[in-house]
């Protein structure tokens, strides 16, 4: 009887300690893509986002300079990526839509990559 409670112990403990190596990874984690779109939000002016779940691989998180200038990121989890954008104090949008979307300036690398996908122009491969 007395095996059995150190055994479930020993199990809770090592349960336990499994889960706070997990968080602590995730808080990294989130600290290091925050301080990524810390880091394009002062090149760009600013910078709001919108996050997307994009299932297993996680989710992504859309970023909008104030400038018009663009750009993502791929978080492991939904849970990081929202972690993320509140540790950079960014405006996050529910959807990419709208206001928000117009506010995305392309260039002509862009437009060229578009162009080459709907109608057979360079591959920018």
């Amino acid at each position: 009887m007395a095996d059995t409670e150190q055994g479930e112990q020993a199990a809770e403990a090592a349960t336990e300690v499994t889960v706070d190596k997990d968080a602590a990874r995730a808080e990294r984690k989130a600290a290091k893509l925050a301080k990524q779109i810390t880091t394009f939000a002062r090149a760009h002016g600013g910078a709001e986002g919108q996050v997307a779940y994009i299932g297993q691989r996680g989710s992504r998180i859309v970023l909008v300079g104030a400038d018009g200038g663009w750009g993502d990121i791929v978080a492991p989890t939904h849970a990081i990526a929202l972690s993320a954008v509140e540790k950079a104090g960014i405006t996050v949008h529910d959807d990419f839509d709208g206001d928000f979307a117009a506010k995305v300036r392309t260039g002509p690398y862009e437009w060229t990559r578009m162009a080459g996908i709907q109608i057979g122009g360079p591959s920018g491969g």
